[in-house]
């Protein structure tokens, strides 16, 4: 895509991969950037795990959800092109983590109801409401899996959501930041100017640490202005064992 500042791979469950996306958008607001929202699936992704030996008992099925709101989107993009893409994924965020607090982290797509969420993500963009048949369709899955293989191929196989390809399509693409709170206006540029820079040494890699505080997100019952508590996260994916 021509002229785009920003490649954002995106599973809409994924609530850090929302909060990233909240910061990005304060960015672009401020800098006029062009962000290319595209799809990782993380149930695509876990393919080989066993989720009930592996993951806590809710992340099954947040993660299915995922995979099927994803079709929806790829559906709206092959009818309507990108441009939709970024409000489509703002609706359903908006809808899953922006609410009340919900059980659990990954369910909250799948407490709500995925097919409410997606008619009405759909009405919100104006979006015709028979995009969600999409949901049950799996003819989409072949194109959430290329754009997955394509998001690993830049950053490898140990990551998760979201993903970030900086000025593509000759940047470096980094999983993260993960952050669990929003930062400032002035704050969200600090932070963009030092990830853009990391992306622009060919040699970095990585910096990490497991714990995490849950988002400051009112799904998780976490209102701004206060830190949610820490969890080690295992890796970055809350396994229960490797």
């Amino acid at each position: 895509m021509a002229g785009t500042d920003l490649r954002f791979y995106f599973d809409p469950v994924c609530p850090f991969a929302w909060m990233t996306s909240k910061w990005v958008r304060i960015v672009q607001r401020q800098r006029d950037y062009d962000v290319d929202w595209r799809f990782i699936s993380l149930r695509l992704l876990n393919a080989h795990i066993d989720y009930d030996a592996h993951f806590p008992p809710e992340y099954e099925a947040g993660h299915t959800a995922g995979l099927r709101l994803l079709r929806v989107a790829a559906r709206v993009r092959h009818e309507r092109g990108r441009e939709p893409i970024g409000a489509f994924y703002q609706a359903l965020g908006e809808e899953t983590f922006e609410r009340e607090p919900v059980p659990g982290g990954v369910a909250a797509a799948t407490h709500h109801g995925v097919h409410d969420l997606a008619t009405g993500a759909l009405s919100r963009t104006g979006l015709p409401a028979d995009y969600a048949d999409a949901l049950d369709d799996p003819s989409w899955d072949a194109v959430i899996q290329a754009e997955t293989d394509e998001a690993l191929t830049l950053t490898g196989k140990d990551v998760g959501t979201p993903i970030l390809h900086f000025e593509p399509p000759g940047g470096i693409a980094l999983f993260g930041p993960v952050i669990s709170r929003l930062p400032g206006e002035r704050e969200a540029l600090e932070l963009w100017e030092h990830v853009v820079a990391l992306s622009r040494f060919p040699g970095f890699a990585e910096l990490k640490r497991s714990l995490r505080e849950r988002p400051q997100l009112p799904a998780f019952g976490v209102p701004p202005g206060e830190a949610g508590i820490q969890e080690d996260w295992h890796g970055g994916s809350r396994r229960q064992r490797r």
